[in-house]
């Protein structure tokens, strides 16, 4: 996302004479302690800060203040022209309070000066675009609007033209065609080589506000062709209705592992640099997540940055809504998105796991029994990882709950004993949820578990126990050996089977992601083909320009029992 252009002033600039009569704009939010009032005074533009509480006379004394008031005058000023707020043509009381007397279409009347007092007019705070755009690949502008929703507020975009008698490399006249009238737009082929253009008009259903344009840093590129995620696209077209539900599982890889040079040497040398950029992966991410049409979104290895400036925003114009989990003391963590159209948000119940196997009494047992293995808990306990559960209700059933949990466990390939005790923390934290604190709402735990199907991991996670002479107890060795028996009582099965892969790099491909379903609520409605071996290998293995992650995205539909 470019450095998103921040119309600092944006309320200064709206007090601008309309209609033949000049403008007061107030902003008056309840949870602020102050309200501003913003108008053009003896030729200069005041912003004037008061106390919501305040009485009006106070407040009406200190704007004929300001009317007298020069930068230049040594000598102390005359006294100041009379002023009164008037409302539906009676004059308001100068004894209430500011919160109260300031309200929309009033006017006040400094001297022989009347204003038309605006009170919290739309407005659009922020407008953002990406840096570079590419046909067949769509824009989601990044909005900060007050006031306002996009719902009710104007989108135009246009493209950029010569005009007639334009010489060919000179400096030409430009000239813009209007090209679309929605939130988000899609470059044609035809679009290549032309720059584009946004104005933004923000309104609360009632009222518009003052637009603003923002043009793309550079003209509209050409697509990659071809990509992993198209043929995927042709079996999630439309969105589903009740009783199914699509879930999508996906590391995206986050751009603070992709952008080192590590990355670009070592584990991505195959991979255009110019793929492994972060606004070209995410024009990718743009187009293959809303291709999806899902319900629900549960990704990993998602920056704190790129969820709040990029992420979110272009999802939310998608119908979907998000939460974010960062993981302890890094930059990346986890992101569950859902429709709101389908669902609402109930509760969230996020954990650190190593925080919350010595903090949680629900895990006292499991932390007793490890502390026979030192080595093991202090690796155990020095993990970031974290997980993210959310219990959504049903926007057309208030009673029809699910609980959707989203984790990302350790890495390292000689971690399957701290795997298994992560998982272990994880389903206990889990099954208070959907058993104690929802009882019997049906679970679907999504992540990636950095676990094969031939793991300890996943056999405790499908059959619901694991022996104590489980070989993943001594992957690291004899010194963090930590041999224990776990059990759980969920009962969950992988939704999408065991591909032959969900990670395919230079150096290794394997199943690693999983999105786990509760068989006793759900069933598998469909599961959406992953891309065929050639599509994956084309430019060698991921990331590449075809495809944004090194991972590839899991996606079912799943249906109510």
């Amino acid at each position: 996302m470019r450095g998103s252009r921040l119309l600092a002033g944006g309320v200064l600039r709206l007090c601008s004479r309309a209609g033949g009569m000049e403008r007061a704009v107030v902003r008056a939010v309840p949870s602020e302690e102050k309200l501003s009032i913003c108008l053009t005074l003896s030729g200069s533009l005041r912003q004037l800060q008061r106390d919501q509480t305040e009485p009006l006379s106070r407040a009406l004394a200190r704007i004929s203040a300001s009317a007298t008031k020069s930068k230049k005058r040594k000598e102390p000023a005359a006294p100041g022209p009379p002023v009164r707020l008037f409302y539906r043509g009676q004059p308001v009381c100068e004894a209430a309070s500011n919160a109260e007397a300031w309200q929309d279409g009033a006017e006040l009347q400094v001297g022989h000066v009347r204003y038309r007092v605006e009170r919290n007019p739309p407005l659009c705070a922020e407008l953002g675009l990406p840096r570079h755009v590419m046909a067949g690949f769509p824009v989601c502008p990044r909005l900060r609007l007050e006031f306002s929703d996009p719902e009710h507020s104007r989108f135009t975009w246009y493209r950029q033209q010569p005009a007639a008698g334009g010489s060919p490399g000179g400096p030409a006249e430009q000239q813009w065609e209007e090209s679309g009238q929605e939130r988000v737009f899609t470059p044609a082929v035809g679009d290549i080589g032309l720059r584009l253009k946004l104005r933004c008009t923000p309104g609360d259903g009632q009222r518009f506000g003052e637009g603003r344009e923002l043009e793309v840093a550079g003209p509209v590129e050409a697509g990659p062709g071809a990509c992993t995620f198209d043929e995927r696209h042709l079996y999630t077209q439309r969105l589903t209705v009740e009783p199914v539900i699509r879930a999508v599982s996906y590391n995206l890889l986050a751009d603070v592992y992709a952008q080192t040079e590590h990355a670009r040497t070592v584990l991505f040398p195959y991979c255009a640099p110019y793929a492994l950029e972060l606004e070209y992966r995410h024009c990718l991410l743009r187009k293959e997540l809303s291709g999806y049409h899902a319900d629900l979104l549960c990704l990993q290895e998602v920056d704190r940055t790129v969820f709040s400036d990029s992420l979110a925003p272009a999802l939310e114009a998608f119908g979907l809504d998000g939460t974010f989990r960062l993981k302890d003391k890094q930059h990346e963590g986890l992101a569950t998105f859902y429709r709101r159209s389908r669902y609402r948000l109930c509760s969230q119940h996020d954990i650190l796991l190593g925080e919350a196997l010595t903090g949680d009494p629900l895990h006292q047992e499991m932390l007793q029994r490890l502390s026979g293995y030192p080595a093991a808990k202090e690796k155990m306990l020095q993990r970031s990882s974290a997980l993210q559960v959310s219990v959504l209700e049903s926007t057309s059933d208030p009673s029809r709950k699910i609980c959707v949990a989203n984790t990302h466990l350790y890495f390292h390939p000689k971690g399957g004993n701290i795997r298994l005790l992560q998982i272990s923390v994880a389903l206990a934290h889990v099954r208070h949820v959907a058993y104690e604190l929802y009882p019997s709402i049906p679970i679907i735990f999504c992540g990636d578990f950095n676990s094969t199907p031939s793991t300890g991991l996943y056999s405790l996670v499908r059959d619901g126990t694991i022996s104590e002479d489980h070989e993943d107890w001594t992957s690291n060795g004899e010194e963090e050996r930590c041999n224990m028996s776990l059990n759980h009582p969920l009962k969950l099965k992988s939704a999408c089977g065991e591909p032959a892969y969900t990670n395919y790099v230079g150096g290794f491909h394997g199943c690693l992601d999983y999105i786990f379903m509760d068989s006793e609520s759900l069933e598998v409605e469909q599961v959406i083909p992953m891309p065929s071996h050639e599509e994956v290998t084309s430019h060698q293995a991921l990331p590449s320009v075809s495809h944004p992650s090194d991972h590839i995205a899991l996606i079912c539909d799943l249906r109510w029992k």
